[in-house]
C-alpha cells in the first residue's frame, strides 16, 4: 500500500483512516504514539492488576499473622505499568488537609 495513492486520489479518506485506525499493536506508529503501552492490552493491564492484588492479599495475610514484636512488613509495590512514570513525576503532592475553625463550619452550615 502506498500513502502517496491517498495524494494521487487513489485511496480514499475513509479508506485510509481505516487503515490508520487498525494499525497493528506493535507499529512503529502506535509504538511512536503512546510509547511502552500500545505493547500493552487489556488482558495485560487486567493480569497486572490481578498479581498487585494477591500480592496485597498476602502482604495483609502475612501482617495479620506475624509476631507482635516483629518488624512491620514493607508494602508490596505494584507492577510498573507503562506510562506510570510519567504521569507521577510532573504531579505535585497535593496540600495539607486543613480542619475548619468554628465560624468557618457556622458560615457553611448558615
Amino acid at each position: 500500500m502506498d500513502l502517496l495513492d491517498w495524494h494521487r486520489g487513489r485511496l480514499s479518506s475513509r479508506r485510509l483512516a481505516v487503515l490508520v485506525r487498525h494499525l497493528p499493536q506493535d507499529s512503529a506508529t502506535l509504538r511512536e504514539l503512546h510509547g511502552e503501552a500500545a505493547g500493552w492490552t487489556v488482558g495485560d493491564y487486567l493480569l497486572a492488576a490481578a498479581v498487585d492484588q494477591l500480592a496485597e492479599a498476602n502482604w495483609m495475610f502475612a501482617t495479620v499473622n506475624r509476631d507482635e514484636d516483629a518488624e512491620p512488613l514493607d508494602y508490596p509495590k505494584p507492577v510498573p505499568r507503562p506510562g506510570a512514570a510519567e504521569r507521577t513525576t510532573g504531579a505535585e503532592d497535593p496540600p495539607p488537609v486543613r480542619n475548619p475553625t468554628a465560624t468557618e463550619l457556622a458560615q457553611f452550615f448558615l
